[in-house]
């Protein structure tokens, strides 16, 4: 029995100047299966990342490791330097496949149905990110991507590429971009305690519904361990409930044990993992 990829749809644009098309897996021509790739640019170099991976006939037959090395070698051909594999929660033999294919988990996307905003503690107000605020706003937010990403495994090169190709992407025009939230944090003296940065329409959900995105949460070294986190959580619900929206999603690295407890203090819960390996 042979397995093979077969395009299912031609080829297609991905946001950010990338390329993304839906494979079938095939089994001695026939479709059991299928599966999507898309490569991004980051920086200089491309990310791949391998989605909506399904086998509809003959599980545990290995179509599924088949597919996915096969998908792996058309990213490589696109240029990509790495792979991710977006699971969802509930697919746990997904999960083991790609442990057993020397994946490991870089990342947790988790979200949360808003119903109430609360307000900020006494003696702490927020305030917009403007012009003038914005250069050294930017400079930290990269500094602490490229901390974090690093730390979930990627090489220096590869964490400095994606940071300034993500924010470039998603901040076209900086603290001025339209359905961005920016927000400083502040205690009753004037000090500055953290940021938050939330896009108010990520994606659309299944039924329409928009989905926030919380892409930064930055409370500053010197204050931590104080509740702030917790306070520019909680704005950042307040301030998609003031602009409609009722769903907010983000994206946590697996290793920070301390973001992940706090976000699922808050009623978050994990609906995707994604896991990483390089491909060269």
């Amino acid at each position: 029995m042979t397995t093979t990829l077969r395009p299912e749809s031609p080829e297609a644009p991905a946001p950010g100047g990338g390329r993304t098309r839906r494979w079938q897996i095939c089994a001695n021509g026939r479709p059991v299966g299928a599966l999507r790739t898309t490569a991004t640019p980051r920086g200089d170099q491309h990310w791949g990342n391998i989605s909506e991976l399904e086998v509809r006939e003959g599980h545990r037959r290995g179509r599924a490791t088949v597919g996915a090395l096969a998908a792996e070698e058309v990213l490589r051909g696109w240029g990509c330097s790495r792979v991710d594999a977006d699971i969802p929660e509930a697919a746990t033999a997904a999960r083991r496949l790609a442990e057993a294919l020397g994946y490991t988990e870089r990342m947790r996307n988790m979200a949360k149905g808003l119903s109430a905003g609360a307000g900020l503690p006494p003696g702490l107000t927020a305030r917009p990110v403007d012009a003038a605020g914005y250069p050294a706003w930017l400079a930290e937010a990269k500094a602490g991507y490229l901390h974090d990403l690093c730390a979930s495994g990627l090489t220096e090169e590869q964490a400095r590429a994606k940071s300034d190709a993500d924010h470039a992407y998603l901040l076209p025009q900086g603290h001025a971009t339209p359905g961005v939230v920016l927000r400083q944090l502040y205690d009753a003296d004037g000090g500055l305690l953290g940021s938050l940065w939330v896009a108010l329409r990520q994606r659309d959900l299944p039924d329409g519904r928009p989905l926030a995105w919380v892409m930064t949460v930055e409370v500053d070294p010197d204050h931590r361990g104080r509740g702030h986190g917790r306070s520019l959580m909680l704005l950042a619900e307040r301030e998609c409930l003031a602009a409609g929206v009722r769903d907010l999603g983000l994206n946590v690295f697996s290793s920070n044990e301390v973001a992940v407890g706090l976000y699922t203090s808050l009623g978050y819960a994990v609906t995707n993992r994604v896991f990483g390996k390089p491909l060269c």
